[in-house]
């Protein structure tokens, strides 16, 4: 049997297009969509939230815009459980594998749970919180690995009204107590362990030292890895005993559209974590159309996001949106290179992956490894790739289209943030062009703009700063948690409450596409997980023998960027082993993501005259740009030691 060809050859212009096979199986292929959405938004998203979600109560006010804030479907009442597991058991889709849980030890097989199986569980669990007292506007921590029980957890809250905060389940302790004492959770659901390149990691001694000291009353443990562990009676739970004795009905709670459904907790600029609050109906229409467009999801795909459920792409492609739509999504424990580097192919073959989501990092690696460990498995069930997480370079994507697509697949390189809950800048697979480096438009009903300095438009080949006008998506952050000033400085202040400034670099491919170039904040993306400068730079300098550091990115090949760390000690002598307890300190404070690359031990730091450490030269050291003027640093003597200490040849 021959594979179907779903693209294109590519054209004269560098693009690929959609084949008549693609645009055929596709649910939207007719490029008038962006026109009919263009010419009013509102009416356009009352459209998709009708059609696409069932409403308990409708909505009776579509927008509502207060600069700089927002709501949508205003009146309607939703619950985000019903619309992911309850209608498609109604509907006859009781028996259809809703997760196929692909765990990481080889002597474990795959599990598969089917949407009347997820529906009981939801119910079951949902009933168990109850009983330790959450009700609806509670909120509940989930600390949680890749594993069926999150998604179990977070419907539960879903469908009593709770709101959930998911952490990373890599985050250290002292990283899950700053986002339980914001939130203020009442119960924590953790896990006793989880299982990473074949060892066991120990999950519930981080939860102990994270609830100390917080609001958090009621500890729930999934027996996930057999560890023996600390239980505290009359606080600590097992989540399988307190399944046997809970009952397996429990009615959906309905709640307002703009009822908040989560907070996820993403780097400040000042290394305080910033709870990025979403809503309930606007969130959920948008992560259906998105995940039912964009990936283009039939009744008998099998989609295969491969982002951690921690951070909002795995909230809203390993959770919400798929459930929503109703198909088959696959959930992967395991690490991509165990026990050996064709470990995502052997899956992929193995479950027949049909759609494949994942981060241009995993792609430079995959790449840097060599063809040989994809081509040990069939992969021509796949029929539609797409990337997320940070700009992807032309020798990547090509990688990916031809080693990975067999030269015959679409990609659709997605562009959003924590802060949009859903991609908002795709191509559509049966509409196209698929262009490398380039995202593509604007997703139907979306705003976005390239500006200059001044917020005037930029031309066709320009560059400057990708900005959202209203009517701001339907999916996107309504405040930060506890913190509406910051949520106004950080998103509002840029360029007016008018203008939603992403913080992000752009310039238009052609008159309809836009090719993301990066971050243009203090924010590094690593390995695609987004963290702050500012929060690595407060992990470092709580070690006793740090007096000041500062922190950049810097370019890497296969993670996009690395932490690197300028540190000034107190009093401390430098020594590789120093160092070597600087790297493990931030790992403990952070996670393993935030860990230096590099941290380079200077006598001083270049500062302005008001004080403020001049980090653009900093940046420049490491990639050996020009440095600029140097006249109005405060100690201009300290960037001979700092050239030194790079090694710097600008």
């Amino acid at each position: 049997m021959v594979a179907t060809n779903w693209v294109t050859e590519r054209d004269k212009n560098g693009c690929f297009w959609p084949t008549e096979a693609m645009k055929k199986k596709a649910n939207v292929s007719d490029p008038k969509i962006y026109e009919k959405a263009a010419k009013d938004p509102e009416k356009f998203w009352a459209e998709k939230a009708k059609e696409g979600i069932e409403w308990s109560e409708p909505f009776k006010t579509v927008y509502e815009w207060k600069p700089p804030h927002y709501k949508w479907f205003l009146g309607g009442k939703i619950n985000a459980s019903y619309n992911c597991l309850d209608r498609h058991v109604k509907a006859g889709k009781g028996k259809k594998a809703a997760i196929i849980w692909v765990p990481e030890p080889a002597n474990e097989k795959a599990i598969t749970i089917t949407y009347e199986e997820l529906l009981e569980k939801v119910q079951k669990f949902a009933n168990a919180l109850k009983g330790l007292g959450v009700k609806k506007g509670d909120r509940v921590g989930i600390y949680l690995p890749m594993i069926p029980e999150v998604q179990v957890a977070m419907l539960a809250c879903a469908r009593l009204g709770a709101i959930h905060s998911v952490c990373f389940s890599a985050f250290s302790g002292e990283s899950l107590k700053a986002r339980l004492l914001d939130s203020t959770a009442r119960v924590l659901v953790t896990s006793d362990g989880y299982y990473r390149r074949g060892a066991p990691i120990n999950l519930k001694n981080n939860a102990d030292i994270a609830v100390e000291g917080t609001s958090v009353t009621s500890v729930v443990v999934v027996k996930r890895a057999g560890i023996e562990v600390s239980m505290k009676p009359g606080k600590d739970y097992w989540f399988h005993e307190l399944m046997d004795k809970a009952s397996k009905e429990c009615k959906p709670e309905p709640v307002d559209s703009e009822h908040m459904l989560f907070t996820l907790y993403t780097s400040g600029t000042t290394g305080k974590p910033k709870g990025i609050v979403h809503e309930t109906g606007g969130y959920m229409t948008q992560a259906y159309w998105s995940c039912k467009w964009t990936f283009d999801l039939h009744d008998d795909d099998i989609f295969w996001c491969t982002a951690d459920v921690g951070w909002v792409t795995g909230h809203t492609y390993n959770c919400y949106g798929p459930l929503s739509v109703g198909a088959t999504m696959l959930f992967f424990e395991g690490a991509p290179d165990f026990p050996d580097k064709d470990r995502w192919w052997q899956v992929v073959a193995e479950n027949k992956v049909t759609v494949f989501y994942t981060a241009p990092t995993a792609i430079r690696m995959f790449a840097l490894w060599g063809d040989q460990y994809p081509k040990k498995h069939n992969l021509e069930s796949i029929r539609l790739l797409g990337t997320v997480g940070e700009p992807i370079d032309e020798e990547a994507w090509m990688w990916y289209f031809k080693t990975i697509g067999g030269g015959r697949c679409p990609i659709v390189d997605t562009w959003w943030q924590t802060e949009t809950g859903a991609l908002l800048i795709s191509e559509l697979p049966g509409i196209g062009p698929f262009i490398p480096t380039v995202a593509g438009r604007p997703f139907p009903g979306v705003t976005a703009e390239i500006v200059d300095d001044q917020c005037k438009a930029v031309g066709k080949g320009e560059g400057g700063f990708l900005i959202l006008k209203t009517p701001f998506p339907p999916a996107m952050l309504r405040t930060i948690y506890n913190d509406d000033e910051k949520y106004v400085s950080t998103y509002f202040t840029e360029y007016g409450p008018k203008i939603y400034f992403t913080g992000d670099g752009a310039r238009w491919f052609d008159d309809k596409n836009i090719r993301v170039t990066g971050r243009v904040d203090d924010v590094m993306k690593v390995a695609g997980h987004r963290l702050s400068t500012g929060e690595v730079e407060n992990a470092v300098a709580s070690h006793p023998k740090v007096s000041e550091c500062a922190v950049v990115p810097r370019p890497h090949e296969i993670k996009n960027e690395v932490p690197i760390a300028f540190v000034v000690l107190k009093g401390a002598v430098a020594s590789d082993a120093l160092k070597a307890e600087l790297m493990d300190h931030v790992k403990k404070q952070i996670g393993p993501t935030a860990k230096p690359e590099e941290i380079y031990f200077v006598s001083e730091l270049p500062k302005t005259r008001s004080g403020k450490i001049m980090r653009r030269m900093l940046k420049s050291l490491l990639t050996n740009k020009p440095l600029g003027d140097t006249t109005t640093l405060q100690n201009p003597h300290a960037v001979d030691h700092l050239k030194q200490a790079t090694g710097y040849k600008g």
